[in-house]
């Protein structure tokens, strides 16, 4: 063989070689590595679903980590995060921004109805809460209202719903929901505000220990009471319905999106019921999400 021979052979060779490398370093759906923000409150349905996409996907490793709404949404602005979990109504100001530092259309990947509620420890006597009473208590110096953190997406939440800037609200602060409920018992004439996931699970142990430990209270609004039950969140009679969904700033399909619609077929959707909530997308003809 001469030598120009074995040159020809070798380029060949290298280009093959880097192009089979380049190929398997590819980003994928089906492998790699992603971390997913989330708030505490949707902790639990974000961890069951990256475990279920590992199971299906097992070159994938998925990592689910806890930053409050606000400071996930600005992580992912800078690009820090590739998807994060939200529940909040974007204002279109937020949305102009995310459309001008992501550069792809504002498109939430909705996936699951949830909701903000109120509780009282389980030897309390009282049953429900009215809007009025939710408005004035957190209006009032008495400080009646216990959530779980600052920036957090139960006071966001709670806010929007309550036409108001969360630095307008006045209420009382016991980092985590779970210490929270631990905690409200030292405070029997305070109402604590969490999200529903937080204990949602019907057949977890730890989720029912929670859940013995305080009472959930019915919302009355315009003279009916709603609870936050499967119907009540199906069909957002219950006054604090909020619809979790997913923004990433991944415009290919890989790992992120490859996540987000797994998250919404019917077998995500199942993962959703099981952790106690409404799924989005398997009652897409009953549901009447507004």
């Amino acid at each position: 063989m001469n030598n120009s021979l074995k040159i020809a052979l070798i380029i060949v060779i290298t280009i093959l070689s880097g192009c089979s490398k380049k190929k398997e370093s590819s980003p994928s759906y089906n492998k790699g590595d992603l971390t997913i923000l989330t708030d505490e409150s949707f902790q639990s349905v974000t961890e069951a679903l990256a475990d279920g996409y590992m199971i299906n996907y097992p070159e994938t490793k998925l990592k689910v980590e806890t930053k409050k709404e606000d400071l996930g949404f600005l992580d992912l602005l800078n690009g820090k995060a590739r998807i994060v979990v939200m529940s909040k109504e974007l204002s279109p100001d937020e949305i102009k921004e995310y459309e001008k530092q992501v550069e792809l259309k504002f498109l939430p990947a909705k996936f699951a109805a949830d909701a903000v509620i109120f509780v009282v420890p389980n030897t309390s006597s009282k049953e429900s809460v009215s809007m009025d009473e939710i408005e004035k208590g957190l209006l009032s110096e008495e400080k009646e209202f216990i959530f779980d953190g600052t920036n957090s997406s139960n006071l966001n939440f709670v806010a929007q719903k309550l036409h108001k800037q969360p630095k307008d609200l006045k209420f009382s602060v016991i980092p985590g929901s779970k210490n929270l409920i631990e905690e409200l018992n030292k405070y029997p004439n305070k109402i604590g505000v969490i999200g529903l996931n937080t204990f949602s699970r019907p057949y977890d142990k730890a989720s029912i220990e929670l859940r013995n430990k305080v009472k959930i209270l019915k919302v009355e609004s315009k003279g009916q009471l709603y609870a936050p039950d499967y119907s009540g969140m199906r069909e957002m009679k219950y006054p604090f319905t909020r619809i979790l969904y997913f923004l990433a700033n991944e415009g290919n399909f890989n790992i992120a999106n490859g996540f987000i619609r797994f998250s919404c077929t019917q077998l995500g959707q199942m993962i959703v019921q099981k952790e106690g909530l409404q799924p989005y997308n398997i009652y897409k003809r009953e549901v009447q999400m507004r």
